[in-house]
């Protein structure tokens, strides 16, 4: 079980690197876009995007720890 809870917590660290960049990227495209090309959403609408990876890491977390406290109890 030991090995499923690293995993789970590794999984959550390149989501978390995942969701900057995806983010990053939206943030500057709409400030850009806002500026220039006439866009009406604000850059701050990129924060959206972070919610799906928000949750991803959460359920990878909870896993780990319900895994790790499975494997202390056998």
């Amino acid at each position: 079980m030991k090995k499923i809870s690293v995993f789970l917590i590794i999984l959550a660290i390149v989501l978390s690197d995942a969701m900057c960049a995806v983010v990053a990227y939206n943030y500057c495209d709409l400030l850009w876009g806002g500026k220039y090309a006439g866009y009406s959403a604000p850059a701050s609408t990129a924060y959206i995007y972070a919610i799906p990876f928000i949750i991803g890491i959460i359920i990878c977390l909870v896993l780990a720890l319900l895994s790790h406290k499975k494997g202390h109890r056998a």
